[in-house]
């Protein structure tokens, strides 16, 4: 699996109140609100896809999310077999990487899930763009398909 046992940062269907958060509930052990600086948030067809922009001032709004030792690596797994990633795997959907995200408080250095090599190819092309960034509010969204 990892030995970095980073917090995750999560921002879509994983999000309380979202289709996916039974996989974390009751396997969790903080959720503090946070932003993810230097990156986009897409409408995928059923769930939303962040992509880093480094040089740009998108940010993606989210949680992260503290996982107990004793679940951890059961969680990393569940998660990766979610998000359609495999370590090395050029079909991933998604890629897990560490990226520092700012809480409230403090920043913190976190596990997420962005666009692998398949969603950039095939899905981004002709997706939304999530003004703000923030899955919560997708339904607020307006205008056309966006540039990556």
């Amino acid at each position: 699996m990892t030995d970095r046992r980073l917090p995750i940062f999560v921002y879509g269907t994983l999000l309380p109140g979202e289709r996916n958060h039974p996989l974390l509930a009751g396997r969790t052990r903080s959720w503090t609100p946070a932003v993810l600086p230097g990156a986009l948030l897409f409408r995928g067809p059923r769930y939303p896809v962040a992509v880093l922009d480094p040089a740009g001032d998108g940010q993606v709004r989210g949680e992260v999310v503290g996982i107990p030792a004793a679940v951890y690596d059961a969680v990393l797994a569940d998660l990766d077999r979610l998000e359609g990633y495999a370590a090395g795997d050029p079909a991933n959907r998604y890629e897990r990487v560490s990226r520092v995200v700012r809480g409230e408080r403090e920043e913190t250095e976190a596990w997420l899930y962005v666009a692998g090599p398949v969603l950039t190819r095939e899905m981004l092309p002709t997706a939304d763009r999530i003004p703000g960034g923030d899955w919560r509010h997708r339904d607020s969204l307006t205008g056309g398909a966006a540039e990556v």
